[in-house]
């Protein structure tokens, strides 16, 4: 299990599970050797590496995105359910995901990392098949559709996120590169931070980066705190919780 969500008005955790192909939810005070009260798996779901997962509380969705696909079912869902709506890339559309997600419902937003093809370059396959680009597309998008914007290009400094989280107030979108999990310290790590208009090659407005002075190596997992103005990372090589406080994007 690589990630995991909770939902405070219903008091339920939610978590990824690749090698059952399965989303499990979980009462919020689930203790010990407890079933999930809702389990999402089977066929018709077409889940094959579930990594991770994102909720949307505004309007009740599950977002997991997968290969070329973002695969959104209803919060509620429970068994051998299919999507509601499937936001799909590949060769037609240009982009492939990588497996980050986060979602704005206030800007109505869908925020996935990946890579795109471009003209004369190809399928930039720099990280795990490509995680160099960070892609915007609308929340309530389904089938075969193109990024609203595509944030990628030498400025950005990216070319290996793994997890990211949105700030709907400010519209910020926060990320953590970990370059390459393979390597047990890799170079060019960090957490950086840009707004939902940005579009195209352009440097983070705000970025920690993993350096000795930040103690931050691998950062994998990130979470917001905007009652405490903090950024929370969790570090792969640490195996360790970073607390950053950050109150320029809160």
């Amino acid at each position: 299990m690589h990630d995991i969500r909770y939902n405070e008005a219903r008091d339920e955790l939610y978590v990824n599970n690749p090698f059952a192909q399965a989303i499990l939810t979980f009462r919020g005070g689930a203790d010990g050797q407890e079933a999930p009260i809702r389990v999402i798996q089977g066929p018709k779901t077409k889940l094959i590496s579930a990594d991770t997962l994102e909720i949307d509380t505004t309007n009740n969705e599950i977002f997991v995105p997968q290969g070329d696909e973002v695969l959104v079912f209803p919060m509620m869902a429970n068994g051998d359910v299919a999507p509601t709506r499937v936001v799909r890339g590949g060769a037609k559309m240009g982009w492939k995901s990588g497996g980050g997600v986060a979602v704005d419902p206030v800007h109505n937003l869908l925020v996935t990392d990946g890579t795109v093809e471009v003209e004369g370059e190809g399928w930039r396959t720099s990280y795990r098949g490509g995680r160099e680009s960070i892609l915007i597309f609308e929340r309530s998008a389904n089938g075969e559709v193109k990024p609203l914007r595509v944030i990628r290009g030498p400025k950005t400094g990216i070319h290996g996120i793994r997890q990211m989280q949105v700030l709907p107030k400010g519209g910020w979108i926060v990320i953590t590169q970990i370059t390459d999990g393979g390597i047990a310290e890799p170079e060019g790590t960090f957490v950086g931070v840009w707004s939902i208009n940005d579009n195209g090659d352009v440097p983070p407005r705000w970025k920690i980066e993993g350096k000795e002075s930040n103690i931050m190596k691998k950062p994998r997992g990130v979470a917001l705190d905007p009652k405490h103005k903090e950024v929370i990372v969790s570090d792969m090589r640490l195996n360790a919780v970073l607390t950053f406080y950050f109150p320029e994007i809160f």
